[in-house]
Parts: structure tokens; sequence; C-alpha cells
């Protein structure tokens, strides 16, 4: 029984002997470095620092200084100058679980390359960290970080464990590319379930506050975000910048605030933005709302080829759809005022009244093309209850066949222009007269259209212009069917004998002014070309009575017969 103490005693002692040797030399470059390396060569890990401090006044502290530690042939996963380790009583049953952890002065390195950390700790503490991590759907970048955890339970695929609490300042970061300073984050997380009690920071020369909460589906609650003097530019499209919106599983904005915001891209912008959104659910490409409402104001709003001054917006968001109650701009050296609501049922955009006075607009060079495009799923239908135009000029540069009116002024109702997402002149009924216009280079004076339409024609009962010393008069029928056959009677007293050649009409050989008579008829289609479909008579009887009739068959005059004297010039005048 002796030998056997002696041996237990001789046993412990060896032991302390150990530990103390091993203490002693981990507080040494050496004895750091033959430890490491032995643990390098037994493990996938790679742990490296230069030394252990240890002091009896904190005996419950250690300290590594200039620590590495990372997965063997991959970037290291923590950097730093000090890591103090404060143990417990815990130690003795779980030896990888601190009672805290301190990083200071390093880089903590995050991603799919990096080594997961084999400890956990009642409190982890970062002082002057940098955080990277890349390539893991956050593309983050941290400088300055100071902060907590508690507990620090990290896990695969998540560093901050699956239950826990944070308090996390940044002195700049980015995140997708978004560069921010001065950053403040609290809150905690619970299973798949993240709420930032408070965020902020100064972000594209402006401030970001707010608080949010992510769901166990991925979807977030915005509970309230406000942006203050943001001044951001970006290398993406509008649709492109606003897609990481759609990505998500579902996005629920109970208030946001935008106050002085210049945002710009390559094809939009935004200048002094103020905005106030009150609740709101994106999903994918759809929203919802029970009682939201948006209001907007800004200086300037570009996007595309539309440039809109002092834009004001009002509208009330419901599950039904969207009244807008207010829509007012300065467009094209004009005004452009409405109001109406968009439908969800159906898709259909009815609006009370637009109004457009003193606009100076030339048609961009492709609208013939975008006249025939079928409009976005949620347009399916376009309503105008009154359509009210003043002094407004209308240009199409088109060099085929050019066109503008000066003064345009007009009236509509009940016009429907949009109809199975097709623009067209689907019902109502509308009246419009100019100053003066001119078309592919003949000028006329006080233009002027009456149409009405329905299911089956569009129906112009007056269409008239004054050309030369005389007036041209017209009516039509343009059928609404697929076929699309349209009908045109055209009377004109005392006007160039040739005032039809430059809208497709050859040659006449006649002159002076004369009276004349032009029934056509033809297929208005929007994939075959207009002319091989036209069949026409035209009559003309010039000052002096002379007379010349000609036929067009699929678009081709036939003949063109000698003009023949039908009396003294003297009694054929036509009437002035």
């Amino acid at each position: 029984m002796k030998l056997i103490g002696k041996l237990l005693t001789w046993l412990i002692v060896a032991i302390l002997v150990i530990i103390i040797a091993l203490y002693l030399l981990l507080q040494t470059r050496w004895g750091a470095g033959w430890i490491t390396g032995w643990i390098n060569s037994h493990s996938e890990y790679h742990i490296a620092f230069d030394k252990m401090d240890h002091r009896f006044s904190s005996p419950s502290h250690l300290e590594l200084l200039n620590v590495t530690f990372g997965r063997n042939g991959k970037p290291a996963t923590v950097v730093a100058k000090r890591v103090n380790i404060g143990l417990s009583s815990r130690q003795l049953t779980d030896p990888l679980h601190a009672d805290t952890i301190l990083l200071q002065d390093g880089t903590l390195n995050l991603s799919p390359d990096t080594a997961s950390l084999p400890l956990q700790a009642d409190s982890l503490r970062l002082e002057n960290m940098a955080f990277n991590s890349p390539r893991t759907g956050w593309d983050l970048s941290a400088q300055r970080v100071n902060g907590g955890v508690a507990p620090w339970l990290p896990k695969a695929g998540k560093v901050l464990g699956d239950k826990t609490n944070f308090q996390i300042s940044a002195g700049s970061l980015t995140l997708n590319g978004i560069p921010a300073s001065n950053v403040l984050v609290q809150g905690n997380i619970d299973g798949e379930q993240v709420t930032l009690s408070t965020f902020g920071a100064d972000v594209a020369q402006g401030s970001m506050t707010g608080n949010a909460r992510r769901s166990a589906d991925g979807g977030w609650h915005v509970d309230r975000l406000r942006l203050n003097d943001i001044r951001l530019q970006s290398d993406k499209t509008l649709s492109a910048f606003l897609y990481p919106l759609t990505t998500l599983a579902s996005l629920t904005l109970e208030q946001v605030d935008i106050t002085d915001a210049r945002l710009q891209g390559p094809d939009w912008a935004v200048t002094d933005l103020d905005l106030s959104l009150r609740d709101l659910t994106l999903r994918g490409d759809s929203w919802q709302s029970e009682d939201g409402r948006l209001s907007m104001n800004a200086s300037e709003f570009i996007v595309g080829s539309i440039h809109l001054f002092d834009p004001i917006v009002n509208a009330d968001l419901t599950p039904q759809g969207v009244t807008l109650r207010q829509f007012t701009s300065r467009w094209e050296r004009g005004m452009v005022r409405t109001s109406g609501s968009w439908m969800r049922d159906g898709n259909r955009l009815v609006l009370d009244e637009v109004a457009l006075a003193g606009l100076e607009y030339t048609l961009p060079d492709n609208w013939k093309a975008l006249w025939m495009q079928p409009l976005p799923a949620w347009l399916d239908s376009l309503t105008i209850g009154r359509l009210s135009l003043s002094r407004n000029l209308v240009i199409d540069i088109d060099p085929t066949f050019p066109w503008q009116i000066t003064s345009l002024d007009g009236v509509g109702n009940q016009l429907q222009l949009v109809k199975n997402r097709q623009w067209g002149a689907w019902s109502g009924n509308a009246t419009f007269n100019g100053a003066a216009a001119t078309f592919n280079r003949v000028d006329v004076r006080n233009p002027s259209i009456a149409f009405n339409a329905n299911a089956s024609a569009i129906t112009i009962s007056e269409l008239s212009a004054f050309a030369g010393k005389g007036l041209l008069e017209a009516t039509a029928v343009i059928s609404q069917l697929p076929g699309r056959q349209a009908k045109v009677s055209l009377n004109g007293r005392s006007v160039p004998v040739n005032v039809l050649q430059q809208w497709g009409w050859p040659e006449i050989p006649l002159a002076g002014d004369s009276n004349l008579h032009l029934t056509a008829s033809g297929a208005i289609s929007a994939t075959e070309l207009l002319k091989p479909s036209v069949n026409a008579r035209l009559q003309v009887t010039d000052s002096k009575g002379q007379k010349l009739e000609q036929t067009m068959r699929n678009g081709e005059v036939s003949s063109a017969p000698a003009p023949a004297s039908l009396a003294p010039a003297t009694n054929t005048a036509p009437a002035p």
C-alpha cells in the first residue's frame, strides 16, 4: 500500500511539473512555437502566437499575444494582437467553453474557406477589430469594430450562434458595395429569427436609423426606417438597383421616411426627394397593403426619357389597389395633373381626370413600336374619365413623315386608351383642334378632329384643316375588329392641286387650286404595310375647269388620263 501511495504521489507531482513546465514554456516564444507546432502537425487547424501572458493579479485570465488561427492551407479566421481568455470552473467539465473572450486589434475573417471557431464563451468582446465576410450572401467588410455578443455559441454557418444578444459598432462598413460609417447595431438572435432593436449609420453623406426584424422564413419586417440627406450614386439601372428587394421572401415596411435625398444611376435620378411610406409589404414582384399611404415630392425625377420637375404624389394603398389622390408635375415645359385609382381586380387603371397644359413634347423615335408593344401585366386597361388639353405643342421628327401640331387644345370623355394590354382608342369620344400644323412639310391651319369609339369601330365625324386658300374636310370609319378595315371620304375646296402628294398620292398633272374628292379604303395592320391594302378613287377639278380622275389599286395608281376641259374657265372656278 505504501508503494501505491508513493506512486500516486509521484504521478501527481509529475503532472504538476508538466503543467508548470507548459505554463512556463507558453510564456516564452520558443515554448509557444514548439507547442503550437505540435498542434498544427496533429490537427487540421493552424494556430500561432508569440507567447502567453498571465498575471497572478488576474489569475483567471490568460492573454495570448499576436495570435493567428485558421484551417491549414486556408485564409486565417482570426488574426489579433491580443486574445484575452477568461476562465472559470466550467473548464473542468467543458474545457473549450470560456467565461469571456476578448479579441483586440486584429481581423476576423468569415467565409466558406475559413475555419469555424472551436471555442465558446459566455461573452465575446471585440475591440478595434476588422471584420470581413465575403461570398456569404452578405458581402460585408467592417473596420474599427467594437462590441459584444452574449452568450457566444458559434456553429457551422452561424458565427454568432442560435440564441444570443449583441451590440456592435463599427467606424466604417461596406455591405454589398454600399459604404457606411459610424455604424451601431443592437439586437438579438433566436433560432432563425433576428431582431435589430436599433440600427443606425452615416450612409452616402447622410444618416440612417431604424429597427427591424427577420422572421424564420427569411422575410424582413421594418418597423421604422428614416433616411436623411442621402447622396447616393450607383452604377446600376433602376431595375437592377431595386432588384435585391424582390429576392427577399417578403419585406414589410411599416414606416419609411426619406428627407432631402439625392439618388442617381446611369438612366435614372431623383433630387431633393421627400418620401413618406406606410404599411407596404413586398413579395417578389407583387405587393400588399391593408391601410397604406404614400406621399412623395421631389425637385427632379428622371427615368429613361421621362424627366419630371417638381412631381407631387399622394396615394392610399388598400387590398383592392391604389387610390391616386394627387399627381402633379411640370413636364416638357408644361404641366400634368391627374387623379384616379388602380384596381388589382382586372389590373385596371381609371383616371378621373387628366390635364395637359403648355407641353412642348417631341415623340420618341420609336413611339410607333412602343404603341404596338404589349404593356406590363399590371396595366390591362386604362380609362380616362375626362381628358383636357390646352396650348400644347406635339412634334414627330420621323424623317419619313414628320409632323407637328401647335397650340393643341381638346377634350375627351370616358376614353379607354388601353384594352387587353394594348394601346388604342377603344371607347369614348374626343374633340381636338390646333392653331396650325405641318404634316410631311405641308402646312395647314386650324386642324381639328372629332371622333367617337366603341367596341366595333372608331367613327371620325369631323377631320378638317385649312390648306392654302381653301378647306379640307373628311370623315372616316376604322374597324376595331382584327382586320382593322378603314374607310375615308375627303373633300377639298380651293386647295392646292397637289396637296395630297406629300401624303402618299402621286403627283397630279394640274396646277393651281382645285376642288377634289377622295374615297379610300385599306387595312391598318400591326404586321403588314398599309399601302398595298389601299384602294382609292380621286376626282380633281382645277380652277380652269379641267377635270382629272385617278384610281388606286393595291397602293398603285393604275392610270392618269389627260385632263379634259369641261366648260369655259370663267364659269368653272371653284368657290372661294
